[in-house]
């Protein structure tokens, strides 16, 4: 226990240290501190079971909830499914999906609701999103009721609100809570859904051959991620199994849609409230697209878009969807300073710690564009390029077409599975006139 106290020290140096009964847990809130954790090798810093197995039912072994060499498994065979070939395509879908929830809020303001709840209209188009590109399905989410989107958004709610209650952390009585069979049976859906899109498509591609698959593919529509978790093997020629597509699939649509639509939320709310650079991004917006009909972003303009693209980076450092991670050492952990976090720690890496440290940035409070500073280390988000290109595209496509407002009430951060806000994050929103474009 002695090695745990030499940690204790200020904000800054990036420590702070706190008991359970059972355990000592580390609050990390340094980027250096924090890399040599999660660079470990798999096998010192594993996942924290008490977190990522209130998740473990929905999404099985998939890379959020795996570790080892599971996990370095599945990371390499996935990669191709995040290749720009494979998401070059996609740009399409996000386009869409962004029109149809623009024509939402015209009616909407049409209507005199010119207060809109942002996280509520992209948390559905970012699912609308996915599911295209995961499954190529089109349940039309955003404008009609739809089982599995409602079941995903009560997916998130339910291990959200059991998180957050100590008591209902052992299964056995979680199982035993109105809360607890409502999980099961949103798990059941989920499952049955995912389930049934494989055995559609595990029966389609003997029949054509997997040549024959990829040509028509290329010709009809995208080939998503289903697809691509079928066709991929390892480096000894093995296939994933059901179970494990099954897992990867519900993984995406869990993690690519909450944090996305945070992620894309709170750069509204942080554009609005900075009107000058709105503006600027706005510009930059209008003269890629100058005298360009249909107004619809490719995948080359996204590279086109720096200042646009550096305010979602400078805002995803202020208001970052995951605030914090967890590890549980198996092994004592060198830091480059001699001391140790000893074996058996649980370490929390706070996101939002580090991204607000004084002795990292300069104003951490304040929003401020510049080129950022690259943090990103081994085990950086496999989904991250399809993340920031959805954002680049809604985003530039929301400032082309409105203009964002603050509110009258200031929104409150309030973190679960990802950074929310309390009651919902309201904006005032204008539409833009023609001749204002």
């Amino acid at each position: 226990m002695k090695k745990v106290t030499k940690l204790v020290g200020t904000y800054p140096r990036g420590f702070m240290v706190w008991m359970t009964p059972l355990v000592p847990i580390i609050n990390l809130c340094h980027p250096d501190i924090a890399k040599s954790v999660l660079s470990a090798s798999a096998a010192v810093a594993l996942k924290d079971v008490f977190v990522y197995s209130f998740l473990k039912p929905w999404l099985g072994d998939g890379l959020l909830v795996s570790a080892g060499e599971k996990w370095s498994r599945h990371r390499r065979m996935l990669t191709p499914a995040f290749h720009f070939n494979i998401l070059k395509p996609y740009v399409k879908i996000f386009n869409d999906s962004t029109n149809i929830m623009h024509a939402k809020w015209q009616r909407l303001i049409s209507e005199g609701n010119i207060r809109l709840n942002l996280f509520e209209h992209v948390s559905l188009m970012t699912l609308d999103s996915l599911q295209k590109c995961v499954f190529s399905f089109d349940s039309n989410c955003q404008e009609k009721p739809s089982e599995y989107i409602a079941t995903i958004l009560e997916l998130s709610a339910l291990v959200s609100r059991r998180n957050q209650q100590p008591l209902l952390h052992m299964d056995l009585l979680y199982h035993l809570t109105p809360d607890g069979m409502r999980f099961r049976k949103a798990c059941n859906i989920v499952h049955e859904f995912t389930d049934a899109v494989i055995r559609e498509r595990r029966h389609t591609l003997p029949s054509q051959g997997l040549d024959d698959f990829l040509k028509d593919k290329a010709k009809s529509k995208t080939l998503d991620f289903i697809d691509v978790l079928l066709l991929t093997k390892d480096e000894d020629g093995k296939e994933l199994s059901d179970e494990d597509i099954r897992a990867e699939a519900d993984t995406f649509m869990f993690e690519g849609h909450d944090t996305t639509a945070s992620g894309l939320s709170w750069i509204l709310y942080n554009l609005a409230r900075h009107p000058e650079y709105q503006e600027r991004c706005r510009q930059e917006v209008q003269e890629l697209l100058r005298d360009r009909e249909p107004e619809e972003i490719e995948w080359d303009d996204l590279a086109r878009l720096p200042f646009l693209t550096m305010c979602i980076k400078e805002s995803l450092r202020l208001h970052p969807p995951v605030t914090a991670i967890s590890r549980c050492c198996s092994q004592d952990i060198p830091l480059s300073d001699g001391r140790i976090i000893p074996k058996g720690v649980i370490c929390i890496i706070s996101i939002f710690g580090i991204h607000h440290n004084p002795s990292v940035w300069l104003d951490p409070e304040v929003l401020t564009i510049l080129p950022p500073i690259l943090l990103s280390g081994p085990r950086n988000c496999i989904g991250q390029t399809f993340a920031m290109s959805e954002m680049k595209v809604v985003l530039a496509l929301t400032l082309l077409r409105f203009r964002v407002l603050p509110d009258d009430k200031e929104p409150r951060r309030k973190p679960e599975l990802i950074l929310r806000s309390e009651d919902g994050l309201w904006l005032r929103v204008e539409p833009l006139s023609v001749g204002t474009k």
